[in-house]
């Protein structure tokens, strides 16, 4: 079967732009490894300066604040917000409980209803995550021998979380402050590019050529898009910069999820071709949607990287493409006795998971650009 696609020139210069994991040369400092050492350094200033505080505020425990610094202290400025979010629900929860829980009753058994209690309120409340801190919290001051009363015990651990959690989230918010949601729009381009890749590959398979690499791909590209959804998680969390960019982000996730779906029923339909003659008849139509689409997979993805859905690619109407190959499709109906059966589905299957692919990309953009006030088409 004769279905060529062609990588163009300023695809191949797009797809060099969006590079986004650049392997790392000898002695060369990548932006990864930066980050890490101001996340690092940021880390330890944290750290420091709650020790410092806890001092000057008379805190004899006042590690339990650096401690917290540490803990909710992430790469990212939503991820923080986040888990100081939890941090500061289950240490509320906790204290409330074990000082409750230590007005009666005696070790151990106040102390396990207390952990008990702890666990089933947080998980009523959609706070599983802030399960551990409040049992944590509980067994400081429910177990922890310490002169004065207990609620004096609770409130110190209150004003130390809370110590660390401010100090935490002023260093990562004015301090060459790392946004999740630039990350997220980075990641995003970058999952669309793997998408058009596995695409390209998976098609191959359609033309007979072995694809020893598939599974690689699939996997590599699996891994971006779990990222990407951990970076969404935290971009909920973060300010937005501009009209529609949270719900944006959220939507492009969704769209490449469902092109990702698409592409995997794509391939499970090509399984078994080889050089199918009664596909050959559909072309050059099946070709150029193919060609068309690769191409849309580099246009989305340099939309999300310069956050600009408004202009179309040029000489790219998905539409017209699609009605081209479904005239084509009418025409050649008549010669399907002289094929298998086979072969005929399968041509089939692939031309409509094509047409599903190609409108999910497009709406991709266009719904994205009407959402963030970005309509002209």
């Amino acid at each position: 079967m004769r279905l060529k696609i062609i990588k163009t020139h300023s695809q191949q210069q797009l797809a060099v732009k969006l590079r986004l994991e650049p392997e790392p040369g000898p002695g060369i400092l990548t932006w990864e490894r930066k980050r890490l050492i101001i996340h690092a350094a940021k880390t330890a200033l944290a750290a420091a300066l709650c020790w410092w505080l806890a001092l000057r505020f008379g805190w004899h425990d006042g590690y339990w604040g650096s401690i917290s610094a540490i803990i909710v202290l992430q790469s990212n400025v939503g991820a923080t917000v986040s888990a100081s979010r939890e941090r500061l629900l289950g240490t509320l929860i906790g204290a409330a409980l074990g000082f409750s829980f230590s007005l009666f009753g005696a070790l151990p058994w106040n102390f396990i209803l207390a952990v008990l209690t702890a666990i089933v309120v947080c998980g009523l409340l959609g706070l599983r995550n802030s399960s551990r801190l409040a049992g944590v919290t509980i067994a400081i001051i429910m177990l922890v021998h310490k002169d004065g009363p207990r609620w004096g015990l609770a409130a110190d651990r209150v004003g130390e979380v809370l110590l660390g959690i401010v100090v935490a989230l002023a260093i990562t918010t004015l301090i060459l402050p790392d946004r999740a949601r630039i990350h997220l729009r980075d990641g995003l381009a970058q999952e669309f590019l793997l998408l058009g890749n596995f695409f390209e590959t998976v098609l191959a398979g359609f033309r007979g050529i072995p694809a020893e690499n598939l599974a690689e791909l699939r996997d590599n590209l699996q891994k971006r898009m779990r990222s990407n959804h951990l970076l969404l998680e935290a971009a909920r969390h973060e300010p937005s910069s501009g009209p529609g960019q949270s719900e944006g982000l959220e939507m492009l996730s969704q769209f490449g999820r469902s092109i990702f779906d698409a592409v995997l029923a794509l391939q499970l339909s090509v399984e078994g071709s080889h050089e199918d003659e009664y596909a050959r008849q559909l072309e050059p139509e099946l070709g150029r949607l193919a060609v068309d689409i690769r191409t849309g997979f580099h246009h989305v993805a340099s939309c999300i990287h310069n956050w600009r859905f408004d202009v179309p690619p040029l000489g790219i109407i998905l539409e017209q493409d699609i009605a081209n190959l479904e005239s084509r499709m009418d025409a050649v109906r008549h010669t399907g006795l002289e094929f298998s059966q086979a072969e005929i589905l399968r041509a089939y299957a692939v031309q409509l998971h094509l047409k599903q692919i190609a409108r999910l990309l497009r709406a991709s953009r266009v719904e994205t650009s009407q959402l963030v006030g970005q309509v002209k088409e």
